[in-house]
């Protein structure tokens, strides 16, 4: 009762954040659900496709060349409600040890600690109120300076979601060196979203098609979330893109698209290259520097 208390938390205070968020598939330990892909149509945001900015040929990462790297990997990640970008970050803070940085968690995690801009924040969240933009970037630009995200480098997942809050960054000479953005059709996302249920004893989310409860007695007792509905689904869809359209004109040169409609280790891969060639640039940088 106590992880689907928490579960519930994490919903509630990640819906004060400006603008409205979108929800992310963030599996846990107990509970991952892999979705297959799907040969269904996707809508376009008419970037490159993934491999697309990755050069010919690339020199394989070393931990030599990630320790001799002055200005460490620096990723963000976007993807609609049920994209695979929860699955996605676990691995790529796995392989590349940087810090994985979710504004949502830090908007909890700052409250709980009592700090300033956690009070600032509690107050709008007692009205009703969303979190406004300036003390949601003090939150994110104050835990990308602390010392492991500085010498690991970072990863900010589902973070900047607006154009004012890209600038805001943008001002503060925080970007990164490249923006993963996971693309999966539609029809698919629905669907994922739509069966996904909830273990309210234990906290574990099933799939009524992907991934069904071991037992009777668990499909008895399986929530749906409120907004795990097809209607609700799709108008979460229409913000995400909406507010990822506004994000193009500011890392039109870093963005890049990663189809999301296949299995997690293909999709992985394709990450893992693009990240792969990010820091064998770098490394060039440093030793011609």
């Amino acid at each position: 009762m106590a992880s689907s208390m928490a579960a519930a938390t994490a919903v509630a205070s990640s819906s004060y954040l400006s603008p409205s968020p979108v929800a992310a598939e963030r599996p846990t330990t107990g509970g991952r659900v892999f979705f297959p892909g799907a040969s269904v149509s996707s809508r376009s945001l008419r970037l490159p496709r993934a491999g697309a900015r990755s050069p010919a040929t690339r020199k394989p990462r070393s931990k030599g060349i990630v320790a001799a790297l002055a200005d460490p990997l620096k990723v963000m990640i976007s993807g609609a409600p049920a994209s695979g970008k929860g699955t996605q970050c676990e691995l790529i803070k796995a392989k590349y040890g940087v810090v994985h940085i979710s504004a949502g968690d830090l908007l909890r995690a700052e409250i709980a600690a009592g700090t300033e801009n956690g009070k600032q924040a509690k107050e709008f969240m007692e009205k009703g109120q969303l979190v406004p933009d300036e003390i949601v970037v003090n939150m994110v630009k104050d835990r990308l300076l602390q010392p492991d995200a500085q010498e690991n480098g970072w990863l900010l997942d589902g973070y900047p979601r607006s154009y004012s809050q890209a600038m805001a960054l943008e001002t503060l000479n925080i970007r990164p060196d490249i923006f993963l953005l996971l693309e999966v059709p539609d029809e698919l996302l629905v669907e994922r979203v739509v069966g996904r249920r909830l273990d309210p004893e234990t906290g574990k989310i099933y799939h009524l098609k992907y991934s069904p409860p071991e037992s009777e007695e668990i499909a008895a007792r399986l929530t749906q979330r409120f907004d795990d509905t097809e209607e609700k689904v799709k108008l979460r869809l229409e913000t995400y893109y909406n507010n990822v359209g506004s994000l193009l004109s500011t890392y039109d040169d870093v963005i890049v698209k990663v189809k999301g409609d296949v299995t997690v280790d293909e999709v992985f891969a394709e990450i893992d290259k693009l990240l792969d060639s990010s820091l064998a640039k770098k490394a060039e940088k440093v030793a011609s520097a």
